[in-house]
Parts: structure tokens; sequence; C-alpha cells
């Protein structure tokens, strides 16, 4: 039986090719930056352009799938997952790098059918390094089948976290004191390489063990997330409860015995839903 989705994907993946050339050429000159919702909630030109490159070139060829996409949510339209073929896209996941020049972009596709990931994109396009995973497949870097570290002592962990400045006072401080919490675990150190989609690569090839999140999309998740799995990853709520992609949340691990210490150790806030009305 042939795999209907499988033409799919491999139109993602020159679309995303396409779009990383687009970052790589945007990189060489000026960027203009502009705010969203805080002064260190940043978007550009670029990320605009990529996200309608990628849409246009997709709905040309599947005109009935949907979209969820981080410029498109921004600027209004809904954020929605329904059991139709849907696309969710971040067109740069570390615009924030990106305005820097800091290595870590990418651009994360993920694909869903009836609300459940059948394949996700992750191209860390200044390192030109394209992740592919298709449900039941397995995971892959440029081609090369990629497996998770395996690591189950946390202790001997390097853990990956992001970081950054909240309005919310009590938010910002859980934040440090979990970062607090899980270095005097302890484990071999936290990093923030700046894209959460780069991030669960990370952990699906085995260069870190674990990464936890509050706060973020789930666009930023739903590329990476199919990559992790196939790779032989954990993936679940911060609460220790299955993972659900539009919760703004989750942990990664190489193992179910790290990402329970994790879900121990952390403190959790709200940071809402992305399927919230209203």
């Amino acid at each position: 039986m042939t795999d209907p989705w499988q033409e799919c994907m491999d139109h993602c993946v020159e679309v995303t090719k396409r779009a990383g050339e687009m970052i790589r050429e945007a990189l060489q000159k000026n960027i203009a930056v502009m705010q969203k919702s805080s002064p260190v909630d940043l978007v550009t030109e670029t990320d605009q352009k990529v996200e309608q490159l990628i849409i246009s070139s997709i709905k040309e060829k599947y005109p009935t799938h949907s979209f969820i996409g981080e410029e498109s949510v921004a600027a209004g339209a809904p954020s929605v997952l329904t059991d139709n073929p849907t696309w969710i896209i971040d067109p740069i996941d570390g615009t924030t790098n990106f305005v820097h020049r800091f290595p870590f972009v990418s651009v994360s596709i993920g694909f869903t059918v009836k609300k459940e990931i059948e394949f996700g994109i992750v191209y860390s396009c200044i390192e030109d390094k394209m992740y592919t995973a298709r449900k039941g497949k397995g995971a892959f870097c440029n081609g090369v089948p990629i497996r998770v570290s395996g690591q189950e002592d946390i202790s001997q962990s390097l853990v990956l976290t992001e970081m950054g400045f909240k309005n919310d006072s009590k938010q910002f401080n859980t934040m440090l004191a979990n970062i607090k919490t899980i270095l005097t675990i302890p484990v071999h150190g936290i990093r923030s390489p700046g894209s959460a989609a780069v991030n669960m690569c990370l952990v699906a090839c085995g260069s870190a063990d674990a990464y936890y999140h509050m706060g973020i999309h789930c666009w930023d998740m739903a590329g990476g997330a199919a990559v992790v799995t196939e790779a032989g990853g954990v993936i679940m709520d911060i609460s220790g409860g299955s993972f659900d992609l539009m919760s703004r949340r989750l942990i990664v691990a190489s193992s179910k015995v790290i990402a329970e210490r994790i879900v121990k150790e952390i403190t959790e806030f709200d940071v809402g839903r992305d399927d919230t009305v209203g």
C-alpha cells in the first residue's frame, strides 16, 4: 500500500530547502527588526516572507489542507488544530538568533492528520542540517539515521532549556528557580541554543539528553516532536502526562527515567494554550 503522505513530505523537504536559502541570503543583508508582544518578542520581514513562501508553495499543491503558521497567527489567523491535514509552520525558529546571526536558526514544519503528527522537518539552515522524520520510519539528519543517547542517569546528562525575560515576575522567578534546581541535582550542565526545534533535534541525535520548556507554541514543537519520537526519545507534558501539541509546554528526553525526574524536580506555571479562543 502506498503511503498517502510521503508525497507531502517530499514536497515539504524541497520547500524547506528553498526557505533555508532565503534565510541564508537574508543574513548577508541588514535585518530590519520589529516587535510583537514585547521588546524581546521579535519578528523580521524575513520571518513573514519565508512563511508566505512555504504556505503558498504548499497551498498551490494541496489547496484543501489547513495551516497554522506563527506569523499568520500573529496577524490574527486562528490557531485551531482539526482532523483535516494540517501544516504547522515556524518560518524562523530562533528569530532572536537570526537577528544576532547566532548560528542556531531553523525552519520547522510538522504535518498532522486527525490531530496526529505524521511527519516533521527541521532545517537548521546555517548548519545545513536537515532533520526529517516520518511516523514509523525513523529519524534522520541529512539522510543519516539518528538515535537518542539512551542516557538514564540524569547526573550524567546535558539538559537544554530556554530562558528570557518575562513580564510576570512570578513566572520569571519560577523559571530561574527551575534552572537552579536542575543544575544542583547536579547535571553536567544546562545549555540554551535559542531554537526549540533545534533543541529537540539535539536530543534526537544524542548531543543532549533532555529538554524542557514552558511557554513555547505548537509551531515550535510540531516538527521536532516527530524527529525526537522517531529517534527513540520520550516526549511528555511537564506534568508527566501525555504530550499535548497545543499545550505550550513539553519535556523531551533520551529516556523515560530522565523525563520523569525532570517532572519531579521542576515547578509548573500557567502559560495558557494555543487553541484557546479569545
